[in-house]
């Protein structure tokens, strides 16, 4: 099972906690802090990293992605500093890709240039919206001018650029995301990660849903017509989607989260980072500690910041090489399922949702349809409710 799961790639995940500010619908492990100590900082990810590296072994080394928080507040110097240990420790394959995560302030454009001669070459920039008004209601602290001149920028640097893009907003009508979708791929991009807003509980957004405060939200009936139009207008300016809420260019495809959808292994260092590592015939899940205070601490006295680790049995692996893998257009490995599995996937419920329209099959494949990516997990917990055919 190990050398199946390698096969599909190693990835290093680099995580940095801090932001600016706090958007509001944002419920990842970020944090405003007035000051960052990045030479503490840059001494413990190095260290996190030597002894990460020497539990795991030699590999090669496919991507390194910096993810946030916002990476584009690290010092280029820290950057290249992790880059430079990372592919000491491990052989870097010939055509690595390193992505860092960029908020298209002023300021942080002014840091590609360093990005780029540490060894970034892929950037993905964090717009979110391409108006002043729904920026500033998403909580963002940059223009949408900022982000054009930020875009130009990077275009001018880095071999790859791909931005992301939120729709489905507070008072966005179809036509206007049309527009703006539009005007999104003018600008000459490989690849675009396009998100409905999803209210998420524990962000600031997801307070004011709570009590009815959060105006102007779209049906379902127009979210979903707003997905369509994405499918659509992408698929005809050729970049089809490859996955859920992502569209590339053919080979512009992020090979970093290619390696997390096709279920290979990564490596998480930083404030809670995750990882998936397989070896000896088994295969572990790893969590390190959220906050950044007790990460650093911990990192600092013994050289690991581990939440929780725990080995995952073949059926754990299944489910979750399956929950990922249908997320892409490629779809699933059917012998690779089965293998994990140690038996196929009902017959009987693969013909009713193929009958359906939701999915489609060949002996080597199965992947969700266009109708049915939208309904995607009611479609697994249909695969997941049976283990034996």
């Amino acid at each position: 099972m190990a050398e199946d799961l390698q096969a599909a790639g190693f990835g290093l995940y680099v995580h940095w906690p801090f932001c600016q500010a706090k958007c509001p619908y944002c419920d990842f492990n970020s944090h405003v802090s007035a000051t960052v100590d990045q030479s503490r900082w840059q001494a413990a990810l190095l260290r996190n990293l030597e002894v990460e590296a020497a539990r795991i072994g030699p590999r090669r080394l496919d991507t390194i992605f910096f993810g946030g928080g916002t990476p584009s507040l690290m010092d280029p110097a820290l950057v290249g500093a992790v880059i430079d240990a990372a592919t000491s420790h491990f052989a870097p394959a010939e055509d690595i890709e390193i992505t860092l995560e960029a908020n298209p302030t002023s300021v942080e454009a002014g840091r590609f240039r360093g990005y780029a001669a540490a060894g970034v070459n892929r950037i993905s920039m964090g717009v979110q919206a391409l108006n002043d008004a729904d920026l500033k209601a998403l909580g963002r602290l940059h223009s949408a001018a900022e982000a054009r001149a930020a875009f130009d920028i990077a275009r001018g640097l880095f071999d790859r650029v791909s931005f992301d893009l939120i729709y489905a907003r507070q008072n966005q009508t179809r036509d206007a995301w049309r527009t703006e979708l539009g005007e999104a791929l003018t600008m000459a991009v490989d690849h675009l990660s396009l998100y409905q807003l999803t209210i998420e509980d524990g962000t600031r957004f997801g307070d004011l849903h709570a009590r009815g405060r959060l105006r102007g939200l779209p049906p379902d009936t127009l979210s979903a017509d707003m997905y369509h139009d994405t499918q659509d207008i992408c698929a005809a300016a050729g970049l089809p989607a490859y996955e859920v809420s992502n569209h590339a260019r053919p080979g512009a495809e992020s090979r970093h989260n290619l390696i997390y959808w096709r279920y290979g292994d990564y490596l998480g260092i930083g404030p809670g980072a995750h990882g998936r590592l397989s070896a000896g015939g088994t295969r572990r899940a790893e969590a390190a500690l959220r906050a950044p205070g007790a990460w650093l601490d911990a990192v600092e006295s013994t050289g690991r910041a581990v939440a929780d680790e725990m080995e995952l049995s073949p059926e754990d692996c299944a489910d979750e090489y399956l929950m990922m893998a249908m997320r892409l257009r490629e779809g699933v490995e059917l012998d690779r399922l089965d293998a994990l599995r140690g038996a196929p996937l009902d017959d009987r419920v693969l013909r009713d949702l193929e009958e359906m329209g939701f999915i489609g099959r060949s002996n080597a494949r199965l992947w969700a349809t266009d109708t049915g990516r939208p309904v995607l997990n009611a479609i697994l917990r249909e695969l997941m409710l049976d283990r034996v055919a």
